[in-house]
C-alpha cells in the first residue's frame, strides 16, 4: 500500500509539473531539468553501483523520523509502519519511484510501485535462502546497476520526447 500510494502521488505530482510546463513557457526548463537530473542519478547508480551519500543520509533522516513517530504501540502501529515503509532509505526504491514518476497517470504509477513491491517481496523471500548459499559470489551491485540503467533510459526518453513533440524549454510553440 505505501510504495503504491507513494508511485500514485510521484506521477501525479510530476503530471501536474508536466502540465503546467505544457502550459506555461517558464516551467518548461524546470521539467527538462528533472529529467536531465534522474537521467544523472540513473548514470551514477550504473557507474558506481551504490546509491550517492547525499540521498542516502536524507532517506536515513527521514526514516529516523518515520520510527519516532511509530515508537508508541497501538494496535493500528505495524500497518502504519508497513504503510511508511516506503520511506526506507534505499536507491532501488527511490530508482523505482522515479520510474514511476515518469509515468502518464496516478494509476500507472501506483501500478509501477505496486510491481516494484511484488518484485521485491519475491527477492525478501528468497534472498534469505540464495544468500546462505551463494554466499561470497556477489554483492547484489548488478541490480543497482540494472535500476541505474532503467532510470537512465526513461529520463533519456522523456528528455527525446520533449524534444520530438516540440515541448523543450528552448523551443517555442504558438
Amino acid at each position: 500500500m505505501g510504495y503504491s500510494s507513494l508511485g500514485g502521488i510521484a506521477a501525479a505530482s510530476m503530471q501536474g509539473l508536466g502540465w503546467l510546463s505544457v502550459q506555461s513557457a517558464v516551467l518548461r526548463p524546470v521539467w527538462t531539468l528533472f529529467h536531465v537530473v534522474a537521467a544523472l542519478l540513473g548514470l551514477m547508480l550504473l557507474w558506481q553501483a551504490r546509491q550517492p551519500v547525499w540521498l542516502e543520509n536524507t532517506a536515513r533522516k527521514v526514516w529516523g523520523r518515520v520510527r519516532a513517530v511509530t515508537q508508541g504501540s497501538s494496535s493500528g502501529t505495524p500497518l502504519l509502519l508497513g504503510v511508511l515503509w516506503a520511506l526506507l532509505p534505499c536507491g532501488l526504491l527511490y530508482s523505482a519511484l522515479l520510474v514511476a514518476a515518469l509515468t502518464s497517470s496516478m494509476v500507472e504509477g501506483a501500478g509501477v510501485m505496486a510491481l516494484f513491491a511484488l518484485g521485491s517481496s519475491v527477492s525478501l523471500m528468497a534472498g534469505p535462502w540464495l544468500w546462505l548459499r551463494l554466499r561470497g559470489q556477489g554483492s547484489g551491485q548488478w541490480a543497482v546497476r540494472l535500476a541505474g540503467l532503467a532510470l537512465f533510459v526513461t529520463s533519456s526518453w522523456g528528455l527525446w520526447m520533449g524534444l520530438v513533440r516540440n515541448t523543450a524549454p528552448w523551443c517555442l510553440t504558438p
